[in-house]
């Protein structure tokens, strides 16, 4: 594998490949295509179902008159809060993970390239 070979694989458009540096934007534009639908789909869904839950939660909370249902809706509502930070941090890891594998493409080719050269 010559050095012509290498940067026109590393260069040209594979399918994960949009952009290849790593702003925010790219990871945003990544994320949200149409390989993606069905996971964005997916973490948007159970967003919105869990903020509505922490809502109702907190309005129950202020609406309940025994100290045992305010404990109650307190602690839903913090599993509710504690679940959005969850559902957050996997749309992140699946945000970065275009980054990830374009990394591991490059790393893999200059492996190549320097097996290539000794052999």
């Amino acid at each position: 594998m010559n050095d012509e070979q290498i940067r026109k694989i590393i260069d040209g458009p594979q399918d994960y490949e949009d952009s290849k540096e790593d702003t925010l934007r790219s990871m945003l534009s990544d994320f949200y295509n149409r390989k993606m639908l069905s996971t964005v789909i997916f973490i948007w869904v159970w967003g919105l179902v869990v903020v509505a839950g922490a809502t109702y939660c907190a309005i129950r909370f202020f609406d309940a008159e025994q100290t045992r249902s305010q404990i109650m809706y307190a602690a839903l509502f913090v599993c509710c809060v504690e679940f959005l930070a969850l559902t957050k941090i996997f749309a992140w890891q699946l945000i970065h993970r275009n980054g990830i594998l374009r990394e591991i493409k490059r790393l893999e080719l200059r492996i190549a390239e320097l097996s290539g050269g000794r052999s």
